[in-house]
Parts: C-alpha cells; structure tokens; sequence
C-alpha cells in the first residue's frame, strides 16, 4: 500500500510543480524551472547560470554569473513558449510580466482544470494498479476474500484523499489566476 501511496503523491507532486510554472501576471521566479540555456554547449538550467531576482511585483531580473551569457539567456527565452520579450541592460536580463486580460485569464483557468483532472487520472490508474495486485494476491492464496475487500477499502479511501488535495490544488491556483 505504501508503495501505491508514494506513487499517488509523486502525481500530487508533479501537479503542483507545473502550477508553479503557469504565470499568474506576477513575476515568479519558478516559471524558468524548465529552461535551458547553452552553457558552452551544455544545456544547464537557469539557476545554473545566473540569479534570478524580483525587483517589482512584475518584473524578474535574470542576472548571470558571467557577462557574456546575457544573449544565451535571451535566446532560451526567445525560443520558450512563455511569450515574454526579454530585454537587457547589458549585464543583467529584465523580464516584464504583463497584466492577464480576463479571457487569457478564464483560459489559464480551463488550463489549470485540465491538469488536474490528467492528475486524477493518474491517481486512479495507480489506484487500478493496487487493486489488480491485491486481486493477484487472493487468487494467489495469500489473502483471504475479507482481506481483499478491507485492502480495496483502503485503497479507495487513499485514493478518495488525493484527489481531495488535487481538488484542493486546482481550487487554490484557479483563484490566485482569477484574484485581478
């Protein structure tokens, strides 16, 4: 059962890790997690190469350990689908977030749902897995028929838990997207 649990919060965990990368028209520094930058041609992450700072509330500031990786910097974020126009000063490279409009807004939003649901599916495809395995178990003799059904129970109000705390999740990140 610990094992299926573990599987189930890697999903819960994976869910959350790509709501930190859904810009809510705040600058937020995880929203260059999955970046990757040519570092002598290496592709290293962002934090790699250089610190990443908020000034303002719309604004990050991408400043790398070494001058000449500002144009590397510029084009991994050129090249990405987060549809923001870097800028540079010379040695550091500004990030402008703009406001959301309420329909990029309410799309974000449909976004957001659709990956949780993907996350619920997750949960009940291992939720599957386990009730597979204690059914294996019965026919093999391990377990009596009560044994299965209490496991099964078990299962489910594990997997009633997790999807919980997705609804929880898609609930919370709806809100920060819609809060203008």
């Amino acid at each position: 059962m610990a094992e299926y649990a573990e599987k189930m919060q890697k999903a819960l965990d994976n869910l959350d890790a790509e709501f930190s990368t859904i810009r809510a028209g705040r600058a937020n520094p995880h929203i260059l997690d999955k970046l990757k930058v040519d570092y002598y041609g290496t592709p290293t992450g962002m934090q790699g190469v250089a610190n990443i700072t908020v000034p303002e509330a719309q604004t990050l500031m991408i400043t790398p350990w070494e001058p000449k990786m500002v144009k590397e910097i510029e084009k991994a974020i050129m090249a990405s689908d987060l549809g923001l126009n870097p800028s540079n000063d010379g040695k550091s490279v500004i990030l402008h977030f703009p406001k959301l409009t309420e329909d990029r807004r309410k799309e974000l939003a449909k976004d957001i749902k659709k990956k949780g649901e993907a996350a619920k599916v997750a949960v009940r495809n291992i939720r599957r897995d386990a009730n597979e395995a204690v059914k294996k178990q019965n026919k093999a003799g391990e377990i009596s028929e009560d044994e299965q059904k209490s496991e099964e129970e078990k299962i489910q109000k594990e997997t009633d838990k997790f999807v919980e705390k997705i609804d929880k999740l898609v609930d919370a990140k709806t809100k920060e997207i819609m809060t203008v």
